[in-house]
């Protein structure tokens, strides 16, 4: 059953408020579909597998899990 028009709004509006977006640009070309493979044989979203990436470069790097850097 398709989502009512009210309800696509709510969604959205939930979203906008809770989640920052962020366009990615991969290159080369069909690197994308390397992407979804690797978190696919994960058992991962590509989304999560982005932000786990990104969370885990961010902690070895030395950076606070709010985003923030920590004194080295």
């Amino acid at each position: 059953m398709p989502a009512s028009k009210a309800q696509q709004k709510a969604v959205h509006k939930y979203t906008k408020e809770n989640y920052d977006r962020f366009l990615v640009t991969m290159k080369p070309k069909g690197f994308l579909e390397s992407v979804k493979a690797h978190a696919a044989a994960r058992s991962e979203s590509v989304n999560g597998f982005i932000n786990r990436a990104i969370s885990e470069t961010m902690e070895r790097d030395g950076a606070a899990p709010d985003g923030s850097e920590e004194a080295k």
